[in-house]
């Protein structure tokens, strides 16, 4: 049930009065020893932030003892804090502050306008052609019997076969060609992208079945990705969802495109079989002392100069998590979002906790990218696949040019996490019903 203007402000006012008990419960409690128990905090918070630092740039056993800097860290801030009998009073101090955010995000929540994608009637679908990979996922289309329960449905599935290279997208158009009326595909997003890419260029209808690894373009559909099966419910009870379509380079993308130094760790030969442990073993010589391309971008009327690792994504990511990277709400939007990170320090590393304030953070929205280098080919991660692209590479969306067929009911669907706005908050905590009635905050 949405909240009131009324609710609102009651929400706003619990949210305040939550902040402030952040404060008073350790002054009314421990008195002065507050200033020691937030020195010891604080401190606390530097050393950990500094050892995840240390931890990602360097290697063997100054990894080692940074990993274990970052484990005593908190544990000495509660040993601390135990010794004073302070413990409970940093317990209820988190479980206010966190509160006090929950209470905030509900208050200033965008109730008025829609922001999940709306959805339009199914199409009558006669020949669906599902292209199914045996190996991604670590075989979850024979774990999960896809296979048969998309025949059991009326599909015809087609399977990658791996003994010689595959056109993944030649398939798909074949597959129309012989009269499919819908095309789908059950493996990671990158193969997931080129048949979306020919389904939108035909106007076919695209079923995604998640059975890749991550399948964040299935996650922010709202798909479920423990049980990929639950996805072939959308051919006997779905309904139709207009999304983007991205273009790098000429090749097509659903979530995104990244530049620098993530695109140079998914260039390993190493990163497909064991992706967090070539990612740690190549990010000191990314992070201290970057050797790859010096990289510009211009995002519209945002220019970015020389990024570490730059991200363009199908619409703009949440800022729920560090770095403002998180999931989207909606990829109906027709915007092409971009963020580009500098990461010198363990300062700057701190300072992505405060997403889009962060000091080695830039973010922007565009219709169109394009990026260069001072190299004529750079290494690209498009969906994750491994690419060295000629520069300048443009990046542009084809707006609500997909038709993905999705389940009627999705356990993944939830509106945006807006940022708390504490200036919101105060208006809507101290403003009254007359003032709200005639200048609304939303």
């Amino acid at each position: 049930m949405k909240p009131t203007m009324r609710g609102r402000r009651w929400l706003a006012r619990v949210s305040l009065a939550a902040a402030a008990g952040v404060v008073l419960v350790p002054a009314v409690f421990a008195g002065m020893r507050t200033f020691g128990l937030l020195a010891v905090g604080l401190a606390g918070l530097a050393l950990t932030a500094a050892a995840i630092w240390w931890g990602l740039s360097q290697r063997g056993l100054l990894r080692l003892l940074a990993l274990l800097l970052a484990l005593a860290a908190p544990l000495w801030v509660l040993v601390e804090y135990a010794r004073a009998d302070l413990v409970w009073v940093a317990v209820v101090a988190v479980a206010l502050w966190l509160a006090a955010l929950g209470a905030g995000r509900a208050a200033v929540a965008r109730h008025d306008e829609p922001d999940l994608m709306p959805e339009h009637p199914a199409p009558e679908v006669q020949h669906p052609v599902l292209i199914m990979n045996p190996r991604s996922g670590g075989g979850k289309v024979r774990r999960f019997a896809l296979r048969e329960k998309a025949e059991t449905l009326g599909a015809e599935v087609l399977l990658l076969e791996w003994r010689g290279e595959t056109d993944v997208a030649e398939m798909a158009r074949k597959a129309a060609a012989e009269g499919a009326d819908l095309l789908g595909v059950a493996g990671g997003d990158g193969t997931q992208a080129l048949v979306a890419d020919v389904a939108a260029d035909l106007r076919l209808p695209f079923l995604v079945i998640p059975a890749g690894t991550r399948n964040h373009f299935a996650l922010d559909l709202g798909l479920d990705r423990d049980d990929p099966s639950k996805a072939l419910d959308a051919l006997c009870d779905g309904v139709e969802l207009h999304v983007d379509i991205g273009r790098a380079g000429g090749r097509p993308f659903v979530n995104n495109v990244s530049f620098g130094a993530y695109a140079e760790v998914v260039q390993s030969p190493a990163y497909r079989d064991g992706k967090t442990r070539t990612t740690l073993e190549l990010l000191p010589d990314l992070l201290l002392g970057h050797k790859g391309a010096y990289l510009t971008a211009r995002a519209d009327d945002t220019t970015f100069s020389g990024p570490q690792a730059l991200l363009v994504s199908n619409n703009s990511y949440g800022t729920g998590d560090i770095a403002g990277l998180g999931r989207r709400a909606r990829m109906d939007d027709g915007v092409l979002g971009c963020v580009g990170v500098n990461v010198t320090s363990a300062a700057h590393a701190a300072g992505l906790l405060r997403g889009r304030r962060a000091a080695g953070l830039t973010r922007a929205t565009a219709t169109a990218v394009v990026v260069d280098a001072d190299q004529e080919r750079i290494p690209v991660g498009v969906d994750g696949e491994a690419l060295v692209l000629r520069t300048p590479v443009r990046c542009e969306l084809r707006p609500r040019a997909l038709r993905v067929l999705v389940p009627r009911q999705r356990p993944g669907l939830r509106k945006a996490r807006p940022p708390v706005d504490w200036r919101l908050v105060g208006r809507l905590a101290l403003a009254s019903a007359h003032t709200l009635k005639q200048a609304p905050p939303r």
